[in-house]
Protein backbone atom coordinates (compact mmCIF):
# COMPACT_ATOMS: atom_id res chain seq x y z
CA UNK A 1 0.00 0.00 0.00
CA UNK A 2 1.50 3.29 -0.88
CA UNK A 3 2.71 5.85 2.25
CA UNK A 4 -0.09 7.98 2.99
CA UNK A 5 1.36 11.80 3.90
CA UNK A 6 -0.15 14.01 6.14
CA UNK A 7 -1.23 16.33 3.99
CA UNK A 8 -3.07 13.67 1.72
CA UNK A 9 -5.45 12.69 5.53
CA UNK A 10 -5.92 16.11 6.00
CA UNK A 11 -7.36 16.45 2.55
CA UNK A 12 -8.89 13.51 2.51
CA UNK A 13 -10.50 13.50 5.77
CA UNK A 14 -12.05 17.13 4.92
CA UNK A 15 -13.44 16.44 2.19
CA UNK A 16 -14.84 13.32 2.88
CA UNK A 17 -17.43 15.48 5.49
CA UNK A 18 -17.45 18.46 3.58
CA UNK A 19 -19.43 15.75 0.61
CA UNK A 20 -21.42 14.56 3.68
CA UNK A 21 -22.95 18.36 4.60
CA UNK A 22 -20.18 19.55 7.08
CA UNK A 23 -19.20 23.04 6.80
CA UNK A 24 -15.11 23.52 6.98
CA UNK A 25 -14.03 25.86 9.57
CA UNK A 26 -10.07 26.90 10.29
CA UNK A 27 -8.50 25.72 13.24
CA UNK A 28 -8.72 28.32 16.03
CA UNK A 29 -5.53 29.78 17.89
CA UNK A 30 -3.51 27.56 19.93
CA UNK A 31 -4.14 29.71 22.64
CA UNK A 32 -7.50 30.17 23.94
CA UNK A 33 -8.80 33.57 24.02
CA UNK A 34 -11.81 33.26 25.61
CA UNK A 35 -11.37 30.21 27.53
CA UNK A 36 -9.62 30.49 31.14
CA UNK A 37 -9.95 27.19 31.97
CA UNK A 38 -6.99 25.36 29.96
CA UNK A 39 -3.73 27.23 28.71
CA UNK A 40 -3.92 25.74 25.13
CA UNK A 41 -6.09 24.45 23.13
CA UNK A 42 -6.15 20.56 23.92
CA UNK A 43 -8.98 19.21 21.75
CA UNK A 44 -10.75 20.42 18.52
CA UNK A 45 -14.27 20.95 20.79
CA UNK A 46 -12.19 23.96 23.01
CA UNK A 47 -13.32 26.62 20.66
CA UNK A 48 -16.78 25.00 20.05
CA UNK A 49 -17.97 24.75 23.63
CA UNK A 50 -20.51 27.99 23.32
CA UNK A 51 -22.07 26.23 20.11
CA UNK A 52 -22.06 23.05 22.06
CA UNK A 53 -23.85 24.48 25.09
CA UNK A 54 -26.65 25.84 22.47
CA UNK A 55 -25.35 28.97 20.82
CA UNK A 56 -26.14 29.06 17.11
CA UNK A 57 -22.74 28.80 14.74
CA UNK A 58 -22.08 31.37 11.85
CA UNK A 59 -21.20 28.44 9.43
CA UNK A 60 -24.25 25.60 10.36
CA UNK A 61 -25.12 22.82 12.77
CA UNK A 62 -22.74 20.16 10.93
CA UNK A 63 -19.00 21.58 11.16
CA UNK A 64 -15.45 19.99 10.61
CA UNK A 65 -12.01 21.08 10.61
CA UNK A 66 -8.27 20.18 11.62
CA UNK A 67 -7.40 22.25 15.08
CA UNK A 68 -4.19 22.77 16.67
CA UNK A 69 -3.68 21.34 19.87
CA UNK A 70 -1.02 20.97 22.72
CA UNK A 71 -1.13 18.49 25.40
CA UNK A 72 1.81 18.96 28.22
CA UNK A 73 0.23 16.99 30.97
CA UNK A 74 2.39 14.06 29.37
CA UNK A 75 5.53 15.59 28.45
CA UNK A 76 7.80 13.64 30.64
CA UNK A 77 6.54 10.45 28.07
CA UNK A 78 7.78 12.60 25.28
CA UNK A 79 10.41 10.45 23.20
CA UNK A 80 8.49 7.16 23.00
CA UNK A 81 6.93 5.99 19.90
CA UNK A 82 3.54 8.12 20.59
CA UNK A 83 3.46 10.82 22.61
CA UNK A 84 3.80 14.40 21.40
CA UNK A 85 3.36 17.95 22.79
CA UNK A 86 1.96 19.65 19.71
CA UNK A 87 -0.64 17.43 17.28
CA UNK A 88 -3.47 18.00 14.87
CA UNK A 89 -6.71 16.54 15.73
CA UNK A 90 -9.14 15.71 12.79
CA UNK A 91 -12.97 16.51 13.88
CA UNK A 92 -16.17 16.44 13.09
CA UNK A 93 -19.51 17.97 14.78
CA UNK A 94 -23.11 17.66 14.56
CA UNK A 95 -24.81 20.17 16.81
CA UNK A 96 -28.09 19.23 17.44
CA UNK A 97 -28.45 17.46 13.86
CA UNK A 98 -27.52 13.87 13.75
CA UNK A 99 -26.52 11.58 16.64
CA UNK A 100 -25.17 7.73 17.08
CA UNK A 101 -26.21 5.86 13.76
CA UNK A 102 -25.16 8.49 11.55
CA UNK A 103 -21.66 9.50 13.42
CA UNK A 104 -21.29 5.62 13.27
CA UNK A 105 -21.78 5.38 10.08
CA UNK A 106 -19.58 8.04 8.84
CA UNK A 107 -16.57 6.96 10.54
CA UNK A 108 -16.90 3.68 9.45
CA UNK A 109 -17.39 4.91 5.87
CA UNK A 110 -14.26 6.89 6.11
CA UNK A 111 -11.84 4.10 7.39
CA UNK A 112 -12.63 1.56 5.20
CA UNK A 113 -13.87 2.83 1.75
CA UNK A 114 -11.49 6.02 1.59
CA UNK A 115 -8.51 4.61 3.83
CA UNK A 116 -9.05 1.19 3.30
CA UNK A 117 -8.83 -0.15 6.46
CA UNK A 118 -9.79 -3.54 6.35
CA UNK A 119 -12.49 -4.44 8.91
CA UNK A 120 -11.19 -7.16 10.62
CA UNK A 121 -8.14 -4.69 11.66
CA UNK A 122 -10.87 -2.30 13.44
CA UNK A 123 -12.28 -3.25 16.97
CA UNK A 124 -14.60 -0.49 18.91
CA UNK A 125 -15.73 -0.01 22.13
CA UNK A 126 -19.06 1.09 23.55
CA UNK A 127 -20.36 2.29 27.41
CA UNK A 128 -21.64 -0.55 29.38
CA UNK A 129 -23.89 1.56 31.12
CA UNK A 130 -24.57 2.03 34.95
CA UNK A 131 -26.62 3.60 37.09
CA UNK A 132 -26.86 6.90 35.49
CA UNK A 133 -27.12 5.74 31.88
CA UNK A 134 -27.92 2.37 30.34
CA UNK A 135 -25.93 0.57 28.25
CA UNK A 136 -24.87 1.71 24.76
CA UNK A 137 -27.01 -1.12 22.40
CA UNK A 138 -27.70 1.32 19.79
CA UNK A 139 -24.20 1.92 18.85
CA UNK A 140 -22.86 -1.83 19.22
CA UNK A 141 -25.74 -2.32 17.21
CA UNK A 142 -25.13 0.10 14.55
CA UNK A 143 -20.87 -1.09 14.35
CA UNK A 144 -22.44 -5.08 14.09
CA UNK A 145 -24.99 -4.18 11.23
CA UNK A 146 -21.81 -2.28 9.74
CA UNK A 147 -19.83 -5.40 9.33
CA UNK A 148 -17.99 -5.42 12.95
CA UNK A 149 -17.93 -8.36 14.24
CA UNK A 150 -19.32 -9.21 18.01
CA UNK A 151 -16.35 -10.20 19.23
CA UNK A 152 -14.50 -7.00 18.53
CA UNK A 153 -17.08 -4.90 19.76
CA UNK A 154 -16.23 -4.26 23.67
CA UNK A 155 -18.03 -2.65 26.18
CA UNK A 156 -16.21 -0.79 28.76
CA UNK A 157 -17.31 1.28 31.99
CA UNK A 158 -17.21 5.31 32.46
CA UNK A 159 -13.65 5.30 32.97
CA UNK A 160 -13.52 3.91 29.69
CA UNK A 161 -16.11 5.46 27.48
CA UNK A 162 -17.50 8.15 28.70
CA UNK A 163 -16.68 12.20 28.17
CA UNK A 164 -17.32 15.29 30.42
CA UNK A 165 -16.91 18.78 29.24
CA UNK A 166 -15.70 19.61 33.23
CA UNK A 167 -17.16 18.72 37.05
CA UNK A 168 -20.31 20.17 35.59
CA UNK A 169 -21.53 20.45 31.86
CA UNK A 170 -22.43 18.34 29.04
CA UNK A 171 -21.48 14.89 28.86
CA UNK A 172 -22.29 11.63 27.29
CA UNK A 173 -20.54 8.07 26.17
CA UNK A 174 -18.69 7.80 23.50
CA UNK A 175 -17.36 4.76 21.32
CA UNK A 176 -13.81 4.43 20.53
CA UNK A 177 -12.11 2.71 17.48
CA UNK A 178 -8.76 0.78 17.73
CA UNK A 179 -6.88 -0.74 14.93
CA UNK A 180 -5.49 -3.88 15.53
CA UNK A 181 -1.24 -3.98 15.85
CA UNK A 182 -0.90 -7.98 14.56
CA UNK A 183 0.89 -8.43 18.45
CA UNK A 184 -0.96 -11.00 20.46
CA UNK A 185 -3.31 -10.11 23.08
CA UNK A 186 -1.73 -10.47 26.14
CA UNK A 187 -4.32 -12.54 27.82
CA UNK A 188 -7.62 -14.54 27.31
CA UNK A 189 -9.55 -11.19 28.93
CA UNK A 190 -7.12 -8.58 26.52
CA UNK A 191 -9.27 -5.85 24.82
CA UNK A 192 -9.00 -2.18 24.00
CA UNK A 193 -8.13 0.01 27.24
CA UNK A 194 -5.58 -2.99 27.78
CA UNK A 195 -1.84 -1.20 27.07
CA UNK A 196 -0.16 -4.46 26.11
CA UNK A 197 0.26 -3.00 22.50
CA UNK A 198 -2.14 -4.90 20.75
CA UNK A 199 -4.88 -2.10 20.36
CA UNK A 200 -4.05 1.43 19.52
CA UNK A 201 -6.89 3.82 19.23
CA UNK A 202 -7.51 6.53 16.27
CA UNK A 203 -10.71 7.56 17.20
CA UNK A 204 -13.23 8.96 19.67
CA UNK A 205 -17.05 9.47 18.73
CA UNK A 206 -18.87 11.22 21.99
CA UNK A 207 -22.66 11.64 22.14
CA UNK A 208 -23.22 14.57 24.30
CA UNK A 209 -26.86 14.23 25.87
CA UNK A 210 -26.57 15.06 29.28
CA UNK A 211 -25.96 17.95 31.63
CA UNK A 212 -24.44 17.11 35.17
CA UNK A 213 -25.31 19.30 37.21
CA UNK A 214 -24.00 20.76 40.43
CA UNK A 215 -25.55 17.83 42.61
CA UNK A 216 -23.63 15.13 40.32
CA UNK A 217 -27.18 14.22 38.57
CA UNK A 218 -27.30 13.55 34.90
CA UNK A 219 -30.09 15.39 32.92
CA UNK A 220 -30.84 15.01 29.57
CA UNK A 221 -29.64 17.85 27.43
CA UNK A 222 -32.37 19.93 24.93
CA UNK A 223 -29.54 19.56 22.08
CA UNK A 224 -27.49 16.65 21.80
CA UNK A 225 -24.78 16.91 20.15
CA UNK A 226 -21.44 14.71 18.62
CA UNK A 227 -17.97 15.58 18.60
CA UNK A 228 -15.50 13.22 17.39
CA UNK A 229 -11.67 13.63 17.12
CA UNK A 230 -9.03 11.66 15.44
CA UNK A 231 -5.72 12.43 16.36
CA UNK A 232 -3.30 12.95 12.83
CA UNK A 233 -0.06 11.98 13.94
CA UNK A 234 -0.90 8.43 15.25
CA UNK A 235 -3.43 7.94 12.50
CA UNK A 236 -0.66 8.25 9.69
CA UNK A 237 1.11 5.81 12.04
CA UNK A 238 -0.85 3.13 12.14
CA UNK A 239 -1.91 3.57 8.02
CA UNK A 240 1.87 3.16 7.07
CA UNK A 241 2.62 0.48 10.09
CA UNK A 242 5.30 2.73 11.16
CA UNK A 243 6.58 1.59 15.01
CA UNK A 244 6.57 5.37 16.02
CA UNK A 245 5.07 8.96 14.71
CA UNK A 246 8.38 9.91 14.53
CA UNK A 247 9.43 7.84 11.32
CA UNK A 248 5.78 9.92 9.72
CA UNK A 249 6.39 12.38 7.11
CA UNK A 250 6.05 14.93 9.87
CA UNK A 251 8.73 14.26 11.79
CA UNK A 252 10.84 13.12 9.13
CA UNK A 253 13.12 15.87 7.72
CA UNK A 254 13.58 17.29 11.43
CA UNK A 255 14.80 13.66 12.73
CA UNK A 256 17.18 13.76 9.44
CA UNK A 257 18.67 16.98 9.77
CA UNK A 258 19.19 16.40 14.16
CA UNK A 259 21.02 13.68 13.05
CA UNK A 260 23.22 15.37 10.57
CA UNK A 261 23.84 17.88 12.99
CA UNK A 262 25.06 15.94 15.84
CA UNK A 263 26.77 12.95 13.55
CA UNK A 264 24.50 10.47 15.53
CA UNK A 265 22.40 7.90 13.78
CA UNK A 266 18.93 8.00 14.68
CA UNK A 267 17.94 4.53 15.38
CA UNK A 268 21.25 3.10 16.49
CA UNK A 269 21.34 3.94 20.25
CA UNK A 270 18.24 4.37 22.81
CA UNK A 271 19.51 7.03 24.99
CA UNK A 272 20.34 8.92 21.60
CA UNK A 273 17.00 7.95 19.77
CA UNK A 274 14.70 9.57 22.55
CA UNK A 275 16.97 12.79 22.63
CA UNK A 276 16.12 13.14 18.83
CA UNK A 277 12.49 12.79 19.21
CA UNK A 278 12.40 15.20 22.33
CA UNK A 279 14.13 17.99 20.21
CA UNK A 280 11.88 17.39 16.82
CA UNK A 281 8.69 17.26 18.91
CA UNK A 282 9.69 20.35 21.91
CA UNK A 283 11.29 22.67 18.99
CA UNK A 284 7.66 22.04 16.38
CA UNK A 285 5.59 22.68 19.44
CA UNK A 286 7.53 25.82 20.00
CA UNK A 287 7.38 26.78 16.44
CA UNK A 288 3.75 26.72 17.07
CA UNK A 289 2.93 28.58 19.94
CA UNK A 290 5.69 31.65 18.90
CA UNK A 291 4.21 31.39 15.38
CA UNK A 292 0.26 31.16 16.74
CA UNK A 293 -1.64 33.98 15.57
CA UNK A 294 -2.08 34.93 19.50
CA UNK A 295 1.46 34.05 19.58
CA UNK A 296 3.21 33.90 22.81
CA UNK A 297 7.35 34.41 23.87
CA UNK A 298 9.35 32.82 26.46
CA UNK A 299 8.05 33.91 30.16
CA UNK A 300 8.02 33.25 34.08
CA UNK A 301 4.07 32.35 33.78
CA UNK A 302 1.16 30.68 32.29
CA UNK A 303 1.87 29.48 28.39
CA UNK A 304 4.78 31.24 28.71
CA UNK A 305 6.43 29.34 31.26
CA UNK A 306 5.42 25.78 29.31
CA UNK A 307 7.38 27.11 26.20
CA UNK A 308 10.33 28.42 28.24
CA UNK A 309 10.23 24.64 29.61
CA UNK A 310 10.25 22.93 25.97
CA UNK A 311 13.15 25.20 24.32
CA UNK A 312 15.40 24.87 27.37
CA UNK A 313 14.41 20.72 27.28
CA UNK A 314 15.65 20.50 23.82
CA UNK A 315 18.76 22.83 24.06
CA UNK A 316 19.46 20.33 27.10
CA UNK A 317 19.45 17.49 24.94
CA UNK A 318 21.15 19.11 22.67
CA UNK A 319 23.96 19.76 24.29
CA UNK A 320 23.64 15.49 24.94
CA UNK A 321 24.03 15.20 21.72
CA UNK A 322 26.88 17.30 20.87
CA UNK A 323 24.95 19.87 18.77
CA UNK A 324 25.42 23.72 19.31
CA UNK A 325 22.01 25.11 20.75
CA UNK A 326 21.79 28.00 18.59
CA UNK A 327 21.22 25.65 15.52
CA UNK A 328 18.37 24.49 16.68
CA UNK A 329 16.72 27.51 14.55
CA UNK A 330 17.34 25.47 11.44
CA UNK A 331 15.29 22.54 12.86
CA UNK A 332 12.33 25.27 13.45
CA UNK A 333 13.37 26.75 9.90
CA UNK A 334 12.40 23.51 8.77
CA UNK A 335 8.86 22.98 10.35
CA UNK A 336 7.84 26.51 9.41
CA UNK A 337 8.71 25.72 5.77
CA UNK A 338 6.79 22.24 6.22
CA UNK A 339 3.80 23.53 7.34
CA UNK A 340 3.27 26.80 6.11
CA UNK A 341 0.28 25.96 3.84
CA UNK A 342 -1.29 24.46 6.28
CA UNK A 343 -1.18 26.93 8.46
CA UNK A 344 0.00 30.41 6.92
CA UNK A 345 0.67 32.20 10.14
CA UNK A 346 4.00 30.41 11.12
CA UNK A 347 5.67 32.23 7.44
CA UNK A 348 4.14 35.30 8.13
CA UNK A 349 5.35 34.98 12.15
CA UNK A 350 8.69 33.45 10.69
CA UNK A 351 10.87 36.36 11.66
CA UNK A 352 9.20 36.41 15.81
CA UNK A 353 10.10 32.72 16.22
CA UNK A 354 13.80 32.61 15.25
CA UNK A 355 14.31 35.65 17.33
CA UNK A 356 12.62 34.42 20.25
CA UNK A 357 13.89 30.99 19.90
CA UNK A 358 17.82 32.64 19.76
CA UNK A 359 16.96 35.10 22.81
CA UNK A 360 15.65 31.89 24.99
CA UNK A 361 18.51 29.97 23.75
CA UNK A 362 21.20 32.19 25.26
CA UNK A 363 19.19 33.32 28.31
CA UNK A 364 19.83 29.60 28.83
CA UNK A 365 23.09 29.26 28.57
CA UNK A 366 23.41 32.01 31.29
CA UNK A 367 21.04 30.01 33.14
CA UNK A 368 23.53 26.89 32.98
CA UNK A 369 26.18 29.23 34.08
CA UNK A 370 24.18 30.80 37.11
CA UNK A 371 22.97 27.33 38.28
CA UNK A 372 26.59 25.61 37.89
CA UNK A 373 28.20 28.59 40.40
CA UNK A 374 25.23 27.39 42.93
CA UNK A 375 25.47 24.22 43.08
CA UNK A 376 29.50 24.53 43.12
CA UNK A 377 28.71 26.19 46.47
CA UNK A 378 25.58 24.08 47.53
CA UNK A 379 28.12 21.31 47.46
CA UNK A 380 30.96 23.20 49.92
CA UNK A 381 27.94 22.49 52.67
CA UNK A 382 26.76 19.02 51.97
CA UNK A 383 27.29 16.84 54.46
CA UNK A 384 28.59 13.25 53.69
CA UNK A 385 28.06 12.17 50.12
CA UNK A 386 24.39 12.46 49.13
CA UNK A 387 23.18 15.88 47.77
CA UNK A 388 19.62 16.56 49.75
CA UNK A 389 16.38 16.13 46.75
CA UNK A 390 14.74 19.50 48.21
CA UNK A 391 17.99 21.15 47.66
CA UNK A 392 18.12 19.45 44.16
CA UNK A 393 14.95 20.75 43.40
CA UNK A 394 15.21 24.02 44.52
CA UNK A 395 18.34 24.50 42.17
CA UNK A 396 15.90 23.45 39.07
CA UNK A 397 12.72 25.57 40.75
CA UNK A 398 15.27 28.59 41.10
CA UNK A 399 17.63 28.40 38.41
CA UNK A 400 15.86 26.28 35.94
CA UNK A 401 18.96 24.02 36.15
CA UNK A 402 18.12 20.66 34.86
CA UNK A 403 18.08 17.57 37.70
CA UNK A 404 20.18 15.23 34.79
CA UNK A 405 23.12 18.42 34.67
CA UNK A 406 23.10 18.15 38.74
CA UNK A 407 23.58 14.33 38.49
CA UNK A 408 26.54 14.82 36.36
CA UNK A 409 28.29 17.53 37.92
CA UNK A 410 27.67 15.43 40.88
CA UNK A 411 28.70 12.65 40.03
CA UNK A 412 31.82 14.20 38.34
CA UNK A 413 32.63 15.89 42.22
CA UNK A 414 31.68 12.15 43.96
CA UNK A 415 28.49 12.99 45.06
CA UNK A 416 25.22 11.42 44.42
CA UNK A 417 21.69 12.59 44.40
CA UNK A 418 18.51 11.81 47.01
CA UNK A 419 16.21 11.42 43.88
CA UNK A 420 13.41 10.23 45.69
CA UNK A 421 13.44 13.31 47.99
CA UNK A 422 13.67 15.33 44.66
CA UNK A 423 10.78 13.64 43.04
CA UNK A 424 8.44 14.24 46.45
CA UNK A 425 9.70 17.66 46.68
CA UNK A 426 9.07 17.74 42.48
CA UNK A 427 5.31 16.14 43.29
CA UNK A 428 4.80 18.94 46.32
CA UNK A 429 5.06 21.28 43.82
CA UNK A 430 3.20 20.42 40.76
CA UNK A 431 0.51 19.77 43.44
CA UNK A 432 0.57 23.34 45.00
CA UNK A 433 0.32 24.50 41.30
CA UNK A 434 -2.62 22.71 40.51
CA UNK A 435 -4.36 23.94 43.16
CA UNK A 436 -3.60 27.26 42.49
CA UNK A 437 -4.46 26.76 39.15
CA UNK A 438 -7.98 25.64 40.03
CA UNK A 439 -8.72 28.09 41.66
CA UNK A 440 -7.12 30.97 39.31
CA UNK A 441 -9.33 29.16 36.90
CA UNK A 442 -12.47 28.51 38.50
CA UNK A 443 -16.09 29.06 36.70
CA UNK A 444 -14.46 30.97 33.55
CA UNK A 445 -16.23 31.92 30.31
CA UNK A 446 -17.20 28.74 29.16
CA UNK A 447 -20.02 28.50 31.67
CA UNK A 448 -21.64 31.39 30.57
CA UNK A 449 -22.54 32.84 33.81
CA UNK A 450 -23.69 36.25 34.37
CA UNK A 451 -20.18 37.65 35.53
CA UNK A 452 -17.74 36.32 33.15
CA UNK A 453 -20.37 37.48 30.29
CA UNK A 454 -20.16 41.34 31.66
CA UNK A 455 -16.54 40.99 32.04
CA UNK A 456 -16.19 39.72 28.22
CA UNK A 457 -18.12 42.78 27.11
CA UNK A 458 -16.15 44.95 29.25
CA UNK A 459 -12.89 43.26 27.62
CA UNK A 460 -14.12 44.74 23.91
CA UNK A 461 -15.05 48.08 25.16
CA UNK A 462 -11.24 47.80 27.33
CA UNK A 463 -9.60 47.41 24.14
CA UNK A 464 -11.67 49.99 22.50
CA UNK A 465 -10.85 52.67 25.23
CA UNK A 466 -6.90 51.54 24.50
CA UNK A 467 -6.79 52.06 21.05
CA UNK A 468 -8.71 55.83 21.73
CA UNK A 469 -6.62 56.61 24.52
CA UNK A 470 -3.35 55.85 23.49
CA UNK A 471 -3.92 56.68 19.78
CA UNK A 472 -2.60 53.30 18.44
CA UNK A 473 -4.71 51.47 16.30
CA UNK A 474 -2.29 48.65 15.60
CA UNK A 475 -3.07 47.45 19.45
CA UNK A 476 -4.68 44.25 19.44
CA UNK A 477 -5.72 41.81 22.01
CA UNK A 478 -2.97 38.88 22.92
CA UNK A 479 -4.12 37.47 25.49
CA UNK A 480 -7.48 37.15 27.40
CA UNK A 481 -8.31 35.10 31.06
CA UNK A 482 -11.72 35.12 32.73
CA UNK A 483 -13.00 34.12 36.01
CA UNK A 484 -16.29 35.68 37.65
CA UNK A 485 -13.83 37.55 39.41
CA UNK A 486 -12.38 39.77 37.20
CA UNK A 487 -10.92 39.60 33.88
CA UNK A 488 -6.62 39.67 32.68
CA UNK A 489 -6.56 41.42 29.61
CA UNK A 490 -2.76 41.46 27.58
CA UNK A 491 -2.04 43.75 24.42
CA UNK A 492 0.78 44.69 22.78
CA UNK A 493 2.04 48.05 23.76
CA UNK A 494 6.03 49.46 24.01
CA UNK A 495 6.04 50.91 27.24
CA UNK A 496 4.07 51.04 30.67
CA UNK A 497 0.51 53.43 30.90
CA UNK A 498 1.15 56.40 32.59
CA UNK A 499 -1.13 57.06 35.85
CA UNK A 500 -3.19 59.65 33.44
CA UNK A 501 -3.68 57.03 30.46
CA UNK A 502 -5.06 54.50 33.47
CA UNK A 503 -7.31 57.09 34.54
CA UNK A 504 -8.36 58.03 31.34
CA UNK A 505 -8.76 54.27 30.30
CA UNK A 506 -10.71 53.63 33.16
CA UNK A 507 -13.07 56.64 32.78
CA UNK A 508 -13.65 56.00 28.92
CA UNK A 509 -14.96 52.18 29.91
CA UNK A 510 -17.13 53.81 32.40
CA UNK A 511 -18.46 56.50 29.96
CA UNK A 512 -19.60 54.01 27.51
CA UNK A 513 -21.19 51.54 30.27
CA UNK A 514 -23.18 54.51 31.47
CA UNK A 515 -24.58 55.43 27.96
CA UNK A 516 -25.98 51.94 28.35
CA UNK A 517 -25.39 51.13 24.65
CA UNK A 518 -27.28 48.07 23.10
CA UNK A 519 -24.88 45.64 22.50
CA UNK A 520 -25.85 44.18 18.97
CA UNK A 521 -24.91 40.77 17.39
CA UNK A 522 -24.85 40.31 13.13
CA UNK A 523 -24.02 37.39 11.10
CA UNK A 524 -22.20 38.74 7.81
CA UNK A 525 -19.38 36.84 5.94
CA UNK A 526 -15.74 38.21 6.43
CA UNK A 527 -16.00 39.91 3.44
CA UNK A 528 -18.25 42.95 4.88
CA UNK A 529 -17.01 42.27 8.64
CA UNK A 530 -13.49 43.70 6.79
CA UNK A 531 -15.33 46.45 4.53
CA UNK A 532 -17.31 47.53 8.22
CA UNK A 533 -13.51 47.60 9.98
CA UNK A 534 -14.49 45.29 12.44
CA UNK A 535 -11.81 44.50 14.96
CA UNK A 536 -9.70 40.93 14.30
CA UNK A 537 -6.75 39.50 12.66
CA UNK A 538 -7.86 38.51 9.65
CA UNK A 539 -6.92 35.48 7.63
CA UNK A 540 -7.37 31.84 7.62
CA UNK A 541 -8.81 31.50 11.40
CA UNK A 542 -12.50 32.71 10.24
CA UNK A 543 -14.86 30.76 8.36
CA UNK A 544 -16.77 32.32 5.65
CA UNK A 545 -19.65 33.71 8.28
CA UNK A 546 -18.86 35.01 11.16
CA UNK A 547 -20.32 36.91 14.35
CA UNK A 548 -19.75 40.75 14.74
CA UNK A 549 -20.60 42.46 18.11
CA UNK A 550 -21.24 46.10 17.58
CA UNK A 551 -21.45 48.33 20.62
CA UNK A 552 -22.74 51.79 19.49
CA UNK A 553 -20.13 53.53 18.14
CA UNK A 554 -17.66 52.47 20.63
CA UNK A 555 -16.82 49.27 19.34
CA UNK A 556 -17.35 46.67 16.09
CA UNK A 557 -15.34 43.10 17.01
CA UNK A 558 -15.81 39.95 15.25
CA UNK A 559 -16.67 37.21 18.35
CA UNK A 560 -18.36 34.21 19.53
CA UNK A 561 -19.71 35.92 22.22
CA UNK A 562 -21.59 35.95 25.42
CA UNK A 563 -22.62 39.02 25.81
CA UNK A 564 -24.18 41.52 27.70
CA UNK A 565 -27.45 42.86 26.32
CA UNK A 566 -26.53 45.89 27.16
CA UNK A 567 -23.63 47.68 28.47
CA UNK A 568 -25.41 49.47 31.28
CA UNK A 569 -25.86 45.68 33.45
CA UNK A 570 -22.00 46.04 34.01
CA UNK A 571 -22.27 48.90 36.74
CA UNK A 572 -18.87 50.39 36.84
CA UNK A 573 -15.54 49.37 35.85
CA UNK A 574 -12.43 49.68 37.66
CA UNK A 575 -8.52 49.17 36.30
CA UNK A 576 -7.38 47.36 39.07
CA UNK A 577 -3.85 46.52 37.93
CA UNK A 578 -1.16 47.33 34.81
CA UNK A 579 2.04 45.30 34.37
CA UNK A 580 4.16 43.90 31.71
CA UNK A 581 3.56 40.14 30.50
CA UNK A 582 6.30 39.72 28.06
CA UNK A 583 8.21 41.69 26.08
CA UNK A 584 6.23 44.29 24.00
CA UNK A 585 2.97 42.40 25.87
CA UNK A 586 1.38 44.57 28.86
CA UNK A 587 -1.47 42.58 31.30
CA UNK A 588 -4.45 44.50 32.66
CA UNK A 589 -6.82 42.92 35.18
CA UNK A 590 -9.90 44.54 36.07
CA UNK A 591 -13.17 44.24 37.40
CA UNK A 592 -17.00 45.14 36.81
CA UNK A 593 -19.42 46.18 39.64
CA UNK A 594 -22.96 44.89 38.49
CA UNK A 595 -25.69 47.25 40.10
CA UNK A 596 -27.20 45.13 42.84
Amino acid sequence: MKELKSYELREKYLKFFESKGHKIIPSASLIPENDPSVLFTTAGMHPLVPYLLGQKHPAGNRLCDVQKCVRTGDIDEVGDATHCTFFEMLGNWSLGDYFRKESIAFSFEFLTEVLQIPVEKIAVTVFAGDEDCKRDEEAADTWAALGIPRERIFYLPKANNWWYAGATGPCGSDTEIFIDTGKPACSDHCDPSCDCGKWVEIWNNVFMEFNRNAEGKFEKLSQQNVDTGMGLERTICMLNGYKSVYETDLFAGAIAAISELSGKKYGEREEDTRAMRIIADHIRTATFMMGDENGIVPSNVDQGYVLRRLIRRSVRFARQLGIEPQKLINISRLYVEQYKSAYDELERNSAKIYEELSKEIDKFAKTLEDGIKQLDKVLQFVKGDTLNGKTAFRLYDTYGFPIEMTMEICREKGFAVDIDGYKTAQEEHIKKSQQGAEQKFKGGLADSSEMTTYLHTATHLLLACLKKVLGDDSIQQKGSNITPERLRFDFNFPRPLTEEEKTAVEDAVNNAIQRDIPVVCTEMTIEEAREKNAVGVFGSRYGEVVKVYQIGDVDLQICGGPHAERTGLLGSFKLEKEQSSSAGIRRIRATVHPKQ
